[in-house]
């Protein structure tokens, strides 16, 4: 017997490095293959197996810090929007020179997003927050500070503002898929998405209110840079950069060897990706438009009813962004804990029901938007309530499309998902749309150009693509139910076999630090 087990051992380093290129031939394919493993021999000795997990506590603690931090960037956002008549009034624009504002900040971050992406997936993404959240404090606080003859300047700073968002939005999620699995994921996805309109509604509210209070609509650009300054230790300290996949493979991170074109091909050939992101351009085009402009809608609604006089001063009645800074508020936290729960609920019966959630809520809202653009000029309190229903329905995609890009897309590319995603999105949905809204309005208006209830009816019309845009988002989900089945079992695959690959490989690094020591028959000898 003894015989037997140490002649057994014998098994040469090439037959083992045959045993690993023969697994990996049978757990790869073109069409599956993301990378090599980029592991060395030493670090796959047996002492370096077990990597210390990040605790249930820190990781907590980070999500929140996250969530701060993404809170603050809406806000910032919609801050604009939320004293646009001031600046209206300051600067002496127009409606397409409005939409301007937000245009250069979505093109900024548009076209920053891939970079970010392509970085996050290579290099250490908690630096990278760190430096782009360092950006954007400078830049949000500099455009508090422009003079009345250079709106110019105002516009390139937001077109900055977008540098510090990229890096933020694109990697934070990915850092949180690789602190929690499965539902708890789902739970904290929500919480981190869930600050897209509670942080927007904070934004109309905090800007309007801080106009009113100073009289200057300037310092309402600067609370979110005060906030920011508690946000940035706290990501230094409390954020950590977990292994890439660990939480999926059993502690151990899956690194990749692939070239961002690689990267690219796979993302294209990934069906509920793509369907999903046009799902999610046309969600960006309708809620970057209605956000952006619904305030001052409403407000010139009222002035067509004689409800409220027109701003001919400043500070301008901001009442509006008020009461729908209130309203977004309330309607996204009740619609991502609607979405959460029913995804939680149907997800096990229903394969797809994540993206025909997302159906619901954008073919769903459709009507409503379509009902607050003609019921405005004459009931504002039906208006509200159909806008209550409208947001309330399109809040239930928030935290769900995240979950959907997370678990059909495989660690070491979600990352440059994200970018690919968000790039997409916003160039065609909300970076143009407050522009093309604006610029509808004053085409219009030049019928009537001193009349304020044309100027609302001119807005009014320029509405009207909106609803049609939702119509077609919905489509887009249903598309994408087609196929989330299918590349979810295909991403959970990839992981499953890149922690089988480890092992063969360890057992090859176990081999020959033994060999050192004398051969194989020492090795079973010490083991008997």
């Amino acid at each position: 017997v003894k015989k037997e087990l140490t002649m057994e051992p014998k098994v040469s380093v090439s037959s083992l490095q045959d045993r690993v290129r023969a697994h990996r031939s049978l757990s790869s394919s073109s069409a599956l293959r993301y990378g090599a493993l980029m592991n060395s021999l030493s670090s796959l000795a047996p002492e370096a197996l077990e990597k210390p997990a990040i605790s249930p506590t820190r990781a907590y603690i980070a999500v929140a810090v996250l969530c701060y931090v993404n809170l603050l960037n809406y806000m910032e956002r919609y801050t604009i929007a939320g004293v646009l008549l001031n600046i209206q009034e300051f600067f002496d624009i127009n409606d397409s020179a409005s939409g301007l504002l937000q245009t250069v900040f979505i093109c900024s971050f548009i076209l920053l997003a891939p970079i970010f992406g392509y970085l996050g997936d290579r290099y250490n993404r908690k630096f990278i927050m760190i430096g782009g959240l360092s950006v954007w404090l400078v830049t949000a606080t500099g455009s508090s500070f422009v003079t009345m003859s250079h709106f110019w300047l105002l516009v390139l700073m937001r077109a900055l503002v977008g540098i510090g968002e990229a890096s933020y939005t694109t990697i934070a999620p990915t850092i949180i898929a690789d602190l929690f699995t499965g539902s708890r994921r789902s739970i904290m996805i929500s919480a981190f998405y869930i600050c897209i309109p509670v942080g927007s509604g904070l934004g109309y509210i905090s800007g309007s209110s801080i106009a009113a209070l100073t009289g200057d609509w300037r310092w309402a650009l600067r609370l979110t840079p005060i906030l920011g300054l508690v946000g940035l230790p706290l990501l230094i300290f409390l954020c950590p950069n977990p292994p890439r996949g660990a939480v999926e493979n059993h502690g151990e991170g899956v690194t990749g060897q692939s070239s961002y074109l690689e990267d690219v091909k796979y993302l294209l050939k990934n069906k509920s990706f793509v369907w999903s992101s046009m799902g999610v351009t046309a969600m960006a085009f309708l809620t970057g438009a209605m956000a952006f402009w619904t305030p001052t809608f409403l407000y010139r609604a009222q002035v067509t009813q004689g409800i409220r006089p027109p701003c001919t001063a400043q500070p301008c009645d901001n009442t509006d962004s008020y009461i729908f800074g209130a309203v977004t508020v309330v309607t996204g936290i009740l619609g991502v804990c609607i979405g959460t729960t029913l995804s939680r609920c149907l997800r096990e019966r229903v394969p797809n029901a994540d993206p025909l959630i997302c159906a619901v809520g954008m073919l769903g809202s459709a009507p409503c938007l379509f009902i607050v653009i003609f019921v405005a000029s004459t009931s504002i309190p039906v208006t509200y309530v159909f806008i209550f229903l409208g947001e309330t329905l399109l809040s239930l995609n928030w935290p769900i499309l995240a979950d959907i890009l997370l678990y059909v897309v495989i660690p070491t590319r979600r990352a440059t998902a994200e970018a690919l995603q968000i790039t997409v999105c916003h160039l065609l949905g909300d970076a143009g749309s407050p522009y093309l809204i604006g610029a509808i309005s004053d085409a219009v208006s030049k019928y009537s150009p001193e009349s304020h209830e044309w100027s609302f009816h001119s807005l009014k019309y320029s509405f009207l693509i909106c609803p049609f845009v939702g119509i077609l988002g919905g489509l887009f989900f249903l598309m994408t139910a087609l196929y989330i089945t299918e590349d979810r079992k295909a991403a959970q695959q990839l992981v499953e076999d890149s922690s089988l690959q480890q092992v063969p490989a360890t057992e090859l690094a176990l081999e020959l630090s033994t060999g050192e020591k004398g051969g194989n028959e020492a090795t079973i000898s010490h083991l008997q």
